[in-house]
């Protein structure tokens, strides 16, 4: 996901802007299943037939998208301390999977299709691909502008599986293309389309699912994030030095733990009152950090001036 400035700002009304990409794109997705299945069926094309198991895998990621970016913002709880945020990095990752399991389902699929024999496909199928790459097109662009702005991995990976679609009905629009100019002999031509889609989405698949496992595995975020509370914590009067800044992502917050070096010879008291100010100061001026532990140490000889 390219980085986006306003990531340090809380984005009003963020689950329901998710949502309401995760659900237009499960409406869409829905309609185009059945178009795709029956023309497929009935237009004699195992590229739309396999186009049409992608497009399920979508509903089936949008259904998993929905539920995971709705149990991330559900507060903490004694059992989950520092929220659910991580729901929305699991959920992406679980599309991701769906995405390496549709394109191998294709891939299985299309070299069925070219070892056996089979009835070229028909020229009337190419409409149908024509109206699903434009709506899958649309459809990515709006779900990953949304994606972007509330910077969630599980409506990203969301979108880029609307990109795959959109890319296996074009690889089926070739391939039934060739079949159809082509004449006897390349009746197999939207299987071998069919496969190089499979590999296109799989390489989407993997593409989103190592942003899921950066983020569950708590990888630091982009160092300007880091550099930013770094700023911030140095303003307070009384804080000699940042030592150390660990900030680490959970859905859409962010948490940091901070090394302070403060003039040894102040009391516990004042040194409480600063590791709060900075803890009060940082939550407000970057409201996407949910929290700020701070620990503080002494100013070293080589350090104090």
């Amino acid at each position: 996901m390219r980085w986006n400035p306003d990531i340090l700002v809380v984005p009003s009304a963020r689950l329901q802007r998710s949502l309401r990409a995760t659900f237009a794109g499960l409406a869409v997705n829905v309609a185009l299943t059945a178009a795709k299945f029956l023309a497929g069926i009935f237009g004699h094309s195992q590229a739309l037939i396999a186009d049409a198991v992608e497009s399920l895998a979508d509903i089936l990621s949008s259904i998993v998208v929905w539920r995971g970016l709705v149990v991330a913002e559900a507060p903490p709880d004694e059992d989950h301390p520092y929220g659910h945020g991580k729901a929305e990095p699991l959920a992406a990752a679980t599309v991701s999977v769906m995405l390496l399991v549709a394109a191998a389902l294709i891939a299985y699929h299309s070299f069925r299709g070219i070892i056996e024999p089979r009835a070229a496909p028909s020229a009337w199928t190419l409409i149908v691909l024509v109206g699903v790459i434009g709506l899958k097109e649309m459809l990515f662009r709006f779900v990953l502008h949304e994606a972007e702005h509330v910077q969630s991995t599980a409506v990203a990976a969301d979108a880029w599986h609307h990109r795959s679609d959109a890319i296996t009905s074009a690889a089926a629009f070739i391939g039934i293309s060739i079949a159809v100019v082509g004449g006897k002999g390349h009746e197999n031509a939207d299987n071998w389309a069919a496969l190089v889609a499979a590999c296109v989405i799989a390489i989407n698949g993997w593409r989103q699912l190592r942003p899921a496992f950066n983020e569950l595995m708590d990888r630091s975020p982009d160092h300007k994030i880091i550099a930013h509370i770094e700023q911030v914590a140095a303003t307070i009067p009384g804080v000699d030095r940042v030592e150390k800044c660990f900030v680490r992502k959970m859905g859409y917050g962010f948490y940091a733990d901070m090394h302070l070096q403060v003039d040894p010879q102040m009391t516990v008291v004042r040194s409480h009152e600063i590791a709060h100010a900075v803890k009060d100061r940082v939550r407000a001026e970057i409201p996407a950090v949910r929290d700020v532990l701070v620990h503080i140490e002494p100013v070293g000889p080589a350090v104090k001036q």
